[in-house]
């Protein structure tokens, strides 16, 4: 029996997304709270869990091979059919703050490859990601930008 649930599992994801930077940002945050609030995966999730997936991932990720930890956790609790579900979920939160830095990149392309998430696949998730999360002027300054 496996210590997440596929719903865990898709948490632990996005926490490792944001983690994955040294900083959790704000708008990363609530970006996770958004999605396992509003998403269908999460129907009937229970709102305790998601603290709990939270350190649980923290305090692995303080370990050496944190990161092949959470990925087998992972993988031993999710659904191949949700493998995909999951990196979309990852690259949403990691696009939520208005930019992806390298060690999230990185993070991104191991949890790409160890689910098993095709190249074009991917590069249509990490598309749709990067749309859903764009910010639009609001002044005629940011505009120039």
């Amino acid at each position: 029996m496996s210590l997440f649930t596929p719903q865990d599992a898709l948490v632990a994801t996005m926490v490792t997304t944001s983690a994955a930077d040294a900083r959790m940002s704000s708008n990363e945050l609530m970006s996770i709270d958004t999605i396992v609030r509003a998403l269908p995966a999460f129907a009937g999730y229970d709102g305790d869990r998601l603290a709990w997936v939270t350190r649980t991932v923290l305090d692995m990720l303080s370990e050496e091979d944190g990161l092949d930890a959470i990925i087998g956790l992972v993988r031993e609790a999710l659904p191949l059919k949700f493998n995909e579900t999951a990196y979309a979920l990852a690259c949403d939160v990691a696009a939520s703050d208005g930019s992806v830095r390298l060690t999230e990149l990185r993070w991104l392309e191991m949890l790409r490859h160890e689910l098993g998430v095709g190249r074009l696949a991917a590069a249509a998730i990490e598309r749709g990601a990067r749309a859903r999360h764009v910010r639009i002027p609001t002044t005629l300054e940011e505009a120039a930008e």
